[in-house]
């Protein structure tokens, strides 16, 4: 009877301790995958290997939109990671308390500048506030060097990604026609609304957000201010290996504003033609730098090739002829953007005028 006891012991035993286990396990797997910022920048600073020296680390900054944040509540937001890149993270994360989904870029202490030097310049992208700009809601600088920005987030992601997927609603030229303005419209205010225009450096169309009535808005303007030199050249780097790198900037370092229009203008040729821009060496005796699946259709005149029969999908014979004089003026002004001579460019206040001249004359 004692012996049958101590087996009825041991083995309530050892179930309890499976099911502590199980039950531990199960814990450890949700914490992965639902995570939160805090810990994940945490991790994050173990692969850095220096840290800057950082002042006025208690305080977060905020900017108009931004007001009922928190640092507690932003370090400990749920997050779930949506992109990531050599100098930072992006989360979009939960703030519960507010009732808010919102993203965060997590930028590498070793990859920005000194924090005295950076504030600035976050001062300077927190006032800026435009319908088509993605705006800087909070700037936190931690004690490790980590630095932390707050933006809203936008339900239907980037302008790469709804492209790519080629919805109905991507091919339809009113809907290029308000992406294409509003992209521009951003950009302009980006040049022409302080003393000293603000360069983008990075547009392409991962760069630009779209909310669910497919508003455009321009985001990572002025990012690489906040870096230092080398990781700065990196960013345009990247740009250059996914065709958005005016060619002048093979020989220039820093990137203006004729270069910011020679990568609108090939973002115009992606709404256009529906493909993603991928940069390849130009043939020899060519006097345009374009990603060849655009090229070889302008070669061979034909601009047709460039669109989706889409775009006149149920379109009167009558209102067609109008449309295609407007896809023509469109295409024209890409190529006139995308010139390899930035003194020929138009600058972004005429690309504006012009894409809104061509959205009034084909849509009326």
């Amino acid at each position: 009877m004692e012996r049958k006891h101590k087996l009825i012991l041991v083995i309530g035993l050892i179930s309890l301790s499976l099911l502590t286990i199980i039950f531990v396990t199960i814990l450890f797997c949700r914490r992965r995958k639902t995570g939160n910022v805090n810990r994940d920048m945490e991790e994050a600073e173990l692969e850095c290997k220096e840290v800057d020296v950082v002042v006025n680390t208690a305080d977060l900054i905020k900017f108009h939109g931004g007001e009922d944040l928190t640092v507690h509540e932003i370090l400990d937001a749920p997050g779930e990671v949506i992109g990531k890149s050599s100098y930072g993270t992006l989360y979009k994360a939960n703030l519960v308390n507010i009732n808010s989904i919102t993203l965060l870029r997590f930028l590498r202490p070793t990859c920005t500048l000194r924090s005295k030097e950076v504030m600035p310049i976050v001062e300077m992208l927190g006032s800026m506030r435009h319908q088509n700009l993605v705006p800087l809601h909070a700037f936190y600088a931690g004690s490790r060097g980590e630095k932390l920005m707050v933006h809203p987030f936008y339900g239907l992601g980037n302008l790469a990604q709804f492209i790519k997927d080629g919805k109905g609603e991507a091919h339809k030229w009113p809907t290029i026609c308000k992406i294409s303005i509003g992209i521009a419209r951003g950009v302009n205010h980006l040049h022409t609304s302080l003393e000293i225009p603000i360069i983008h450096g990075n547009l392409k169309s991962k760069n630009i957000l779209l909310d669910h009535y497919y508003q455009p808005y321009v985001s990572d303007f002025g990012l690489h201010l906040l870096m230092n030199p080398s990781v700065a050249q990196q960013i345009l780097e990247t740009s250059s290996s996914q065709g958005y790198k005016a060619p002048e900037l093979i020989k220039m370092k820093d990137a203006n504003e004729e270069s910011d229009i020679y990568s609108l203008g090939v973002i115009l040729l992606e709404l256009l033609s529906g493909k993603e821009a991928i940069n390849e060496n130009p043939i020899p005796g060519q006097d345009f730098y374009l990603p060849s699946v655009m090229r070889s259709a302008i070669l061979d005149d034909r601009i047709s090739d460039l669109y989706h029969d889409d775009i006149l999908l149920g379109v009167s014979n009558d209102r067609r002829v109008v449309i295609e004089d407007g896809i023509l003026k469109y295409f024209q002004l890409a190529m006139a953007c995308c010139s390899p001579s930035r003194s020929l460019r138009p600058d972004m206040k005429q690309v504006l005028g012009m894409l809104e001249e061509i959205e009034k004359v084909s849509l009326l």
